[in-house]
């Protein structure tokens, strides 16, 4: 069985969160829970333990994509060490970065 993906598990946390919000008791959460998600029994009480200790609903992050490109050497490293410093992946960094790039540029009425 493939893995969940992030947005899977966070669709999956949120709907353990809303169960038990209505008052559903654990078990019946965990049977409703692995019925209408597809997911085992065990995984089901594993995702509304998770709901129970955060306590409230999580935002749902669009899916991740690879993309390549390339970068200078010199700034591939300043990244990494950002990485390293901050605790946050690349990919965080990055899209961050590209974000804000683009938010500027919409500013400015540069569109593409």
């Amino acid at each position: 069985m493939a893995r969940s993906t992030k947005t899977q598990k966070a669709l999956n946390l949120n709907a353990a969160h809303a169960l038990l919000s209505r008052g559903s008791s654990v078990a019946e959460a965990a049977t409703i829970l692995a019925q209408e998600r597809g997911i085992s029994l065990r995984q089901a009480y594993r995702y509304l333990q998770g709901a129970r200790a955060i306590g409230r609903a999580i935002p749902v992050g669009q899916p991740s994509v690879p993309a390549t490109f390339k970068i200078p050497r010199d700034v591939l490293a300043q990244l990494r060490a950002y990485s390293r410093h901050s605790g946050l992946p690349l990919s965080e960094i990055v899209t961050r970065a590209v974000e804000k790039c683009l938010t500027a540029a919409h500013r400015r009425g540069k569109h593409g």
